[in-house]
């Protein structure tokens, strides 16, 4: 928990506008560009509805919006709410699409020195999920969320998790979410190894090395 390192999941609420562009946000930035931001991660998404749950789970941790390095808060849309592929309008200029869930990783297990942190978010399915950006554009807090297509309804943020980090064994459903054209093609990737029996261990994504 004490060597150095470098993130960016210290997220703070901004008050005014902000430009939202392809690969991300004005004044925000990722310290790994392996692993993070990029034109299908270009802004990560949390339900404002998790905050409770955590708070009563995790104690006294003071969990303000932005305490699980995300770039928008939102209210009343969760993993089950969205889908893969979602195209949304929030405010006048920018169009978002959901491009794949979120993979926490071990920084944000840092940031709070719960070692099993992100294990937990992907365990409980509340992980959140990325925008890639289709039109940049200004937002500002307060903005409104409205939902222009959903071309694969049948494939919510809740059930890719599922079929990522639960139903592994599924591989007739990972060939199916793979096939998503909209789907982030690191997950398409991955889930298309997977039904050729290539396995990959998360505990470096969720522990980090040699813990």
């Amino acid at each position: 928990m004490d060597r150095p390192w470098t993130t960016g999941v210290y997220k703070e609420p901004v008050v005014g506008p902000v430009m939202v562009r392809k690969i991300n946000i004005d004044g925000d930035e990722q310290a790994d560009r392996v692993h993070h931001g990029g034109p299908d991660k270009a802004v990560m998404v949390y339900s404002a509805n998790h905050y409770p749950a955590w708070q009563r789970e995790l104690g006294d941790l003071p969990l303000s919006y932005g305490a699980f390095g995300e770039n928008f808060t939102i209210q009343d849309l969760t993993e089950s709410d969205v889908c893969i592929g979602d195209i949304w309008q929030v405010g006048h200029d920018v169009q978002v699409q959901v491009s794949q869930p979120r993979q926490p990783c071990w920084k944000l297990a840092r940031r709070w020195r719960i070692k099993t942190l992100a294990l937990q978010l992907q365990q409980t399915g509340r992980t959140g999920w990325y925008f890639r950006v289709l039109q940049e554009g200004m937002i500002a807090p307060g903005m409104s969320m409205t939902l222009c297509d959903r071309p694969f309804p049948h494939w919510p943020v809740s059930q890719a998790n599922h079929v990522m980090h639960v139903d592994k064994n599924n591989l007739s459903a990972a060939l199916e979410l793979a096939a998503v054209p909209l789907l982030a093609e690191n997950w398409r990737a991955t889930l298309t190894r997977r039904a050729q029996h290539q396995h990959s261990d998360p505990n470096k994504r969720l522990i980090g090395e040699n813990e």
